[in-house]
């Protein structure tokens, strides 16, 4: 895999470069593009040698500090995605070790009855999609990833029942913080979706009724007015929820839909707010795969802001600070950069 991987970004450089040729302005672009790609990958294996230097032996990380959030299933589920992203082996690779070490560390956090993993359904949500994304890349032989995915699909899918039957059909079809709530909220059922939607790319069954029913609550959630994503219901728009509504519509294959249109057009409309937000790098996690999903010059003005800013931010250990932790931050700065190299299912862009 990692010929594989040098053979795919040396033709992404020589794309650029042959496309690049033709015009002076064509030159410009190519430069600032391969740029953007070295930036990329000096940044990205920075912050991967510093999730590695700093993750313990049962797979969870210390960050030093008030980084409480390092020992959190979700958060070593978004770390062992970062590692996934960057293509290498993942049984034999520079973080192969990291990445058993983290599932190992999710699957023991899972509940052997329930399958519910961790203690809230943001652990479960991202933990699940750490597990997605291992499933047919890691080795299994004990099929250990393989029951561990099923099941904490299963209890998602459980998980959704009792907010069926909610009074107000405002709540109906997401998720909340536990799998006993009947209320819903969009950033815990958008963590869900994507789980679901990960499960579904690695080839575990998901019923379409329970997808359908999770968009129709984002699109309650959707503001006529602006086309932004409120937190249990329109209204209150922000950057963060809209690109998770957004990432949801694409992943459902609904771009050519209203809701998708809307969406987009409030984060191209209010960029500045995201970066502004309380949860800046939760909302970068989300906006750089909605905006892949969108207008593809739109992503590319957007990731070279992005990586630009990201390279300012940087700490010279190769870690990100935020108030959810470095390890958080981290993992969540990485992949919002993962999209320049294009490995994981969940990243994949369907044109269609």
């Amino acid at each position: 895999m990692n010929s594989i991987k040098t053979t795919i970004v040396s033709s992404v450089f020589a794309v650029i470069i042959l496309f690049g040729a033709a015009t002076a302005a064509g030159q410009d672009g190519a430069q600032q593009q391969q740029n953007t790609l070295r930036d990329v990958e000096r940044l990205y294996v920075g912050g991967l040698k510093w999730l590695k230097k700093h993750q313990q032996p049962n797979g969870t990380f210390a960050g030093g500090g008030r980084d409480t959030y390092a020992t959190q299933p979700g958060v070593v589920g978004l770390a062992v995605v970062a590692m996934l992203a960057h293509g290498d082996d993942p049984n034999f690779g520079p973080y192969a070790k990291n990445i058993k070490r983290g599932v190992n560390f999710i699957l023991s956090q899972q509940n052997k009855s329930t399958g519910y993993i961790g203690t809230s359904m943001y652990n479960h949500g991202f933990a699940t999609l750490a597990l997605a994304e291992a499933y047919g890349a890691v080795l299994d032989p004990e099929r250990k990833v393989a029951k561990g995915l099923t099941n904490a699909v299963k209890l998602i899918i459980n998980a959704q029942k009792p907010n069926k039957r909610h009074k107000s059909r405002q709540y109906r079809g997401g998720w909340r913080y536990s799998p006993e709530s009947s209320d819903s909220d969009s950033t815990v059922s958008g963590a869900q979706f994507v789980a679901l939607m990960a499960a579904v790319n690695a080839g575990i069954p998901v019923p379409k009724e329970v997808t359908d029913e999770a968009l129709k609550y984002l699109e309650r959630c959707q503001s006529p007015a602006d086309g932004g994503i409120g937190y249990t219901s329109a209204g209150g728009s922000n950057g963060p929820r809209t690109a998770i509504g957004a990432l949801a519509f694409a992943l459902a294959k609904k771009k050519d839909k209203q809701p998708f249109k809307q969406a987009m057009n409030y984060l191209y409309t209010n960029e500045g707010r995201g970066a502004s937000s309380h949860y800046y790098h939760y909302f970068l996690y989300y906006a750089s795969q909605a905006y892949f999903h969108g207008d593809p010059k739109g992503w590319q003005r957007w990731n070279a802001r992005n990586v630009a800013t990201l390279k300012e931010q940087v700490q010279t250990d190769g870690s990100w600070q935020s108030n959810f932790g470095p390890t958080f931050a981290t993992a969540s700065s990485l992949l919002s950069m993962a999209l320049n190299y294009r490995y994981l299912p969940i990243y994949e862009k369907d044109d269609d």
